[in-house]
């Protein structure tokens, strides 16, 4: 495939996160992906460790599990690659994985309907930007306990901040980006709690809330983007948790 015709595929889906594909080609993602990957803090090296990506979407953390070494990698996803939601397609992971000539495994499969039986056990398990859109997150992450092996990494959205004792903000409606997927608002002791309650031994919040400053800019600059409600981000921020079993 040619570079202008890959710049012409690229240009005929609508993508998530951002891949470079090289030849001065990176997909218009509007998730930052490399700036997200640096707050994961991913092990430098997976060499010869399974890995699991659960909700992987277009890909890009898949793609980069492979290149830090893992001897094996299975992208999971169902909502986005069934085409229920406008942003159902599983055409962007399927032309990078095309273009990255990469060895990457593919299975369309629910979070809930994830056990050793229906995909294995895996070493690492990556749970990106998934668990606020479940309605039983409990639940998802007890599903996605029983197929780590070793470490999940879980990436997520929090909401009630203020609050130190476990809490989840419940959203019946799309009052968070307007998105009617976004179901509940964990804090950050909730998450906590919740990872020791599906089975892992310790749990470390390696990438916590940023100062309220920093969530009111990112509210404002969303308002101003996307139209966003403005409150409803400035009280929310993102983490990220590593869990061991």
């Amino acid at each position: 495939m040619s570079p202008d015709e890959l710049r012409a595929r690229v240009a005929e889906i609508r993508w998530h996160h951002t891949i470079d594909l090289g030849h001065g080609i990176v997909t218009p993602g509007q998730d930052n992906s490399p700036r997200k990957l640096a707050r994961l803090k991913l092990p430098a090296t997976l060499a010869g460790k399974t890995v699991l990506d659960v909700g992987a979407w277009d890909g890009f953390f898949s793609f980069e599990a492979e290149r830090r070494g893992a001897a094996r990698v299975l992208a999971t996803d169902s909502y986005c690659w069934n085409g229920s939601h406008e942003w159902g397609s599983k055409r962007g992971f399927d032309l990078a994985r095309q273009v990255l000539g990469s060895r990457v495994e593919d299975k369309l499969i629910d979070v809930l309907e994830l056990s050793p039986d229906t995909v294995g056990m895996f070493d690492v398990v990556l749970f990106l930007g998934v668990l606020y859109h479940m309605k039983h997150p409990l639940l998802a992450l007890e599903r996605v306990a029983s197929v780590t092996r070793e470490l999940m990494i879980l990436e997520t959205m929090v909401d009630l901040l203020h609050l130190r004792r476990p809490a989840i903000a419940f959203y019946p409606g799309d009052e968070v980006g307007r998105d009617a997927t976004n179901w509940c608002g964990p804090n950050p002791a909730a998450v906590v709690a919740m990872c020791r309650t599906a089975g892992f031994r310790r749990v470390e919040i390696v990438s916590g809330v940023r100062p309220w400053w920093w969530r009111w800019a990112r509210a404002a600059w969303l308002r101003w983007r996307r139209g966003f409600a403005f409150w409803s981000l400035a009280r929310t921020d993102r983490i990220v948790v590593h869990a061991w079993k």
